[in-house]
């Protein structure tokens, strides 16, 4: 008999989960990867790999096809968005059970998924779309500062900022042009309106709303996530309107197979739709789901792929949150401490740093940022707060400013 496999195409932060949870269902996991050396976890796990343009759906099938007729293929997933309507072509191909591509595409560029929620009647911020600097101006002097100005496609908030002014604006808008320039494309750039209030994570899988965290991106102008907290603290009636209006995205955007993530805020008008990424949250998302309400969001996605019935059953097992550590300042990092007496802290599960001392460290305003976390669970919010803060005091670094670099505001730190 053929040995089961799941094909996972390239990685993701949450992607040694992937590889754990598959084994655990008894598949083997394949990862298919145009550069491999990315992902530091499929070394360390000895994973099977195959190098592959993943970009070129034709040469996927043939290799999936190769693969098919030495192992039985009981899946094929993603933990990437960026790759995860290619997924969505090969399932179908391979009639396997998958999400629909043309869905993720239209999810995947943030305008398209603007114009489908607006037009659904979803409350979203006001935006425009804008191709050169001269409509990025206009757009904001008819939406008003402060914007939001971002590309219309990409994760970890990468060259998305709040622009408080025209000076800021400017310079904003001529990088992200620079950035699109090297690439030799047309500049596509998203200008909305800066919708205040809490911000909360909504994770789902198919219909289903699993869970709802409590988000603190700090200070603008970059939305860098410091922290989160799951379950938040809701109201009976407000978790019903969250849930309602996260289950409205996923209809207009047709949704309803697999896992989802909706960020929102809580505004004057109540829940504002900020976006729809149509997969698994990265890390610490997922992992704190599973410590707050005991359900495995990554092997209920494999489980999903593979045609086995969900277990979304949930119980109540405490307050999760994680802490998330950001550099202070630009230069050489001298020295990390403290992550393994902060690891040895009753209620921590996890305190690493995901960088080595002599890294050049170049802040860019996104994901890439994070230099380490700490995650923990406790029975109530207070005491997880209170083991968080015992955890991070502990745990510190030290960087030595590059002669252009900026020196570390207090408030920023940690």
């Amino acid at each position: 008999m053929a040995e089961k496999v799941l094909i996972l195409i390239e990685g993701a932060s949450n992607g040694p989960f992937y590889l754990e949870a598959a084994k655990r269902l008894n598949l083997h996991p394949i990862t298919l990867s145009a550069d491999p050396s990315q992902y530091e976890y499929l070394g360390a796990k000895e994973a099977d790999i195959i190098r592959i343009d993943t970009s070129d759906l034709k040469a996927l099938i043939r290799e999936c096809a190769h693969l098919r007729s030495l192992y039985d293929i009981a899946g094929i997933t993603s933990a990437q968005e960026a790759v995860y309507a290619t997924v969505g072509k090969l399932c179908r191909y391979f009639n396997l059970p998958g999400p629909n591509p043309v869905a993720v595409e239209n999810c995947c560029d943030k305008f398209a998924q603007r114009q489908v929620l607006a037009e659904a009647g979803v409350p979203v911020p006001a935006y425009r779309l804008a191709v050169n600097a001269t409509e990025v101006e206009s757009a904001a002097a008819e939406i008003g500062l402060p914007v939001i100005v971002k590309p219309t496609v990409g994760i970890g908030s990468s060259g998305v900022q709040l622009c408080r002014d025209v000076d800021e604006l400017v310079e904003h808008t001529a990088r992200l042009m620079a950035e699109t320039d090297t690439c030799r494309s047309t500049p596509r750039m998203l200008v909305e309106e800066y919708a205040k209030g809490a911000h909360y994570s909504v994770e789902l899988m198919g219909n289903e709303v699993i869970g709802i965290g409590a988000a603190d991106f700090g200070r603008p102008p970059h939305f860098v996530c410091r922290e989160y907290i799951y379950p938040a603290e809701l109201t009976e009636n407000d978790h019903r309107r969250i849930v309602d209006v996260a289950r409205h995205c996923l209809r207009a955007l047709d949704l309803g197979w697999g896992p989802a993530n909706i960020d929102l805020r809580w505004t004057e008008r109540g829940p504002v739709v900020i976006e729809v990424n149509p997969r698994l949250a990265g890390m610490p998302n997922s992992r704190l789901i599973h410590l707050a309400y005991d359900i495995d969001l990554v092997a209920e996605h494999i489980k999903l792929v593979i045609g086995e019935k969900l277990d979304l059953l949930k119980s109540n097992l405490g307050i999760a949150a994680a802490k998330i550590l950001v550099a202070d300042c630009d230069g050489v990092l001298d020295a990390i401490r403290g992550d393994s007496r902060a690891a040895a802290i009753t209620g921590v599960i996890e305190a690493k740093f995901f960088v080595q001392p002599k890294l050049t460290v170049v802040r860019k305003g996104d994901n890439s940022d994070r230099i380490g976390h700490v995650i923990a669970v406790s029975p109530t919010l207070a005491q997880t707060k209170a083991i968080i803060q015992r955890a991070v005091e502990l745990m510190d670094w030290s960087i030595t400013p590059s002669p252009n670099g900026s020196l570390p505001n207090p408030q920023d730190l940690k």
